[in-house]
């Protein structure tokens, strides 16, 4: 039986048990004062394809520094990206969280990865005009994997990008190294100086064997001249006595 409690004049169940209530989540929502509208901010790769990319960590050799030292350059993901319509490639390379550039130069037919210190997950090249810093500068660079897999993938695109390039980019396509251009270039002139110095000391040579001929000629015209004057003053002196 229900135990029935009387209370102030009022009866209550004791056997009944209040529920207990729940508690309703409030989610306000304000309307923003200013709306802001979404901007796409370009990343300067949208006429690009990307050929391979792979997570390292990039190394720069500082020759200013006393003594001259390999120091990191940041830690991310390297990308080889080609040009849909230009078929340059170029190596970009920015840092996690940040996103700022670390690496960021065209590929070249004359570019040569070297192993670094003989790891098979390590290339070593060098760069003639790198804009990571937003400025070109020559640079020494050093690239580690985390495998040896992943470096092979990166030598076998990075050969692969240096015969488009060569082949198919209009700026590289039918040329050989400058430097090996500059070579000749200068072997050629050195030639071509040397072939002119040598006709102009011909020509000295021989306008001096002319001179020496024609003094020798005239030297000999001057002694016949001078026998036939002493011939003549000899019979004017014979005669004299005659």
């Amino acid at each position: 039986m229900p135990e029935i409690v009387e209370v102030n004049g009022e009866h209550h169940d004791e056997t009944k048990k209040e529920e207990p209530q729940e508690n309703d989540e409030v989610d306000p929502h304000f309307e923003p004062i200013v709306s802001l509208p979404l901007i796409d901010i370009p990343s300067n790769e949208e006429d690009e394809i990307e050929m391979v990319k792979l997570r390292a960590k990039l190394y720069r050799y500082d020759s200013s520094s006393d003594p001259a030292e390999w120091k990191e350059r940041g830690t991310g993901d390297v990308k080889l990206l080609r040009h849909k319509t230009k078929h340059t490639v170029r190596v970009v390379m920015r840092r996690d969280k940040t996103l700022k550039i670390c690496a960021n130069h065209f590929v070249t037919p004359w570019m040569e990865l070297k192993p670094n210190c003989g790891s098979d997950r390590a290339w070593v090249w060098s760069v003639l005009a790198d804009f990571a810093d937003e400025q070109l500068k020559p640079e020494l660079l050093a690239i580690r994997f985390a495998n040896s897999e992943n470096a092979s993938l990166w030598k076998e695109t990075f050969e692969k990008a240096k015969k488009i390039v060569g082949t198919e980019c209009s700026i590289y396509s039918g040329k050989s190294n400058p430097d090996d251009e500059s070579d000749s270039e200068s072997y050629e002139s050195w030639s071509e100086a040397s072939d002119d110095e040598k006709s102009v000391n011909e020509k000295e040579t021989s306008d001096k064997l002319i001179d020496e001929n024609s003094k020798n000629k005239n030297d000999g015209e001057t002694d016949k001249v001078t026998e036939v004057l002493e011939k003549l003053n000899v019979k004017e002196d014979s005669e004299e006595k005659n």
